[in-house]
């Protein structure tokens, strides 16, 4: 069992929204359960509200949702999702770890959407499970909580912790969720009313594939560029590279200078600083933790790089973020 049901049968699932939380996931999650009120002519979900001290919760689209209730007035939950999305480690705060932490240790089923995982893991919920959060967030996340198994599926379901993408990914998680408690024709019946066509499977990856997303079908090109993105904290030099691919490195040249209209060393490094960029501004990490992370030898060299492409230095670029 996914969720667990009230003593009526009904399953009660509570959010608790954090500042900056995304809209689309919370809005994913909870339209699904009014479908399938509507369908199985019946109440088999309710849901609930709910914020750290009972104010309205500005989500990050400036917009505020307005019957929230506080977490020090309401009864224990059954079932909890955690929904985050920007900034997470700016809104951690010792009072809602506390509960948490209790919370799980009474047996509540807890899940987060998006970066909820960020709250999940200073409550020391993660150990020894399995989670996916938002695939621009997973590498921060990866590099803060190295310990944690953490997943590109579309959602997760390890005993009774449940984690999820985010975004139209929580349609499908709780698709799964009805399929599971409340069978296949129900879970059809709402994922129709969605103009859907089909549930998609945890497995599904969350980001568009690579051939797709840079407009190339090349399968030896493809390949290497997979191998990049996959070796990012120690990169491969271009001879690993074509030799891995089946080629020579004249050939790898070529094809990098025809589809990318760069050397493979040069979109290599390009590609690692760019990782470097999404770093600075959504972790914690050191400067110099942060150039390791992404495959530099040294500080100097790190900061060095970092200048010549985006004409400022790591630290001024994470300066700057903070104040916009």
């Amino acid at each position: 069992m996914i969720l667990k049901p009230d003593s009526d049968g009904v399953f009660t699932v509570s959010f608790l929204l954090i500042p900056e939380y995304a809209m689309v996931a919370l809005l994913s999650a909870i339209e699904p359960m009014r479908v399938a009120n509507r369908m199985a002519g019946r109440k088999v979900f309710r849901w609930q509200l709910l914020s750290e001290d009972g104010q309205t919760v500005q989500a990050s689209n400036d917009l505020a949702l307005v019957q929230t209730t506080n977490i020090s007035e309401v009864e224990t939950p059954t079932n909890l999702f955690v929904c985050s999305s920007f900034n997470p480690e700016n809104h951690l705060r010792e009072e809602t770890i506390s509960w948490l932490k209790k919370l799980y240790r009474g047996g509540t089923h807890i899940g987060a959407m998006d970066t909820g995982c960020y709250l999940l893991a200073a409550a020391g919920i993660l150990k020894n499970c399995r989670i996916t959060l938002h695939w621009e967030a997973l590498p921060a996340f990866h590099e803060d909580h190295p310990d944690v198994e953490v997943t590109n599926e579309l959602f997760e379901i390890d005993r009774h912790l449940i984690t999820c993408a985010g975004g139209t990914s929580a349609i499908d998680m709780m698709l799964h969720i009805i399929q599971t408690e409340l069978g296949d024709k129900l879970a059809l019946d709402v994922c129709e009313q969605f103009i859907k066509t089909g549930i998609r499977q945890k497995s599904d990856k969350q980001r568009i594939a690579l051939a797709a997303r840079l407009n190339i079908h090349h399968p030896r090109l493809l390949k290497v560029l997979a191998m990049m993105e996959q070796n990012m904290d120690d990169p491969l030099s271009t001879s690993q590279l074509a030799e891995k691919s089946h080629i020579s490195v004249r050939q790898l040249q070529r094809l990098f200078q025809s589809h990318m209209g760069k050397s493979p060393s040069c979109y290599y490094l390009e590609m690692r600083l760019n990782r470097a960029k999404q770093l600075l501004r959504e972790s914690h990490l050191s400067v110099s933790e942060i150039g390791i992370a992404c495959g530099f030898s040294s500080a100097p060299h790190f900061t060095s790089s970092y200048r010549n492409h985006f004409h400022m230095s790591p630290s001024e670029d994470r300066a700057r973020s903070k104040h916009h």
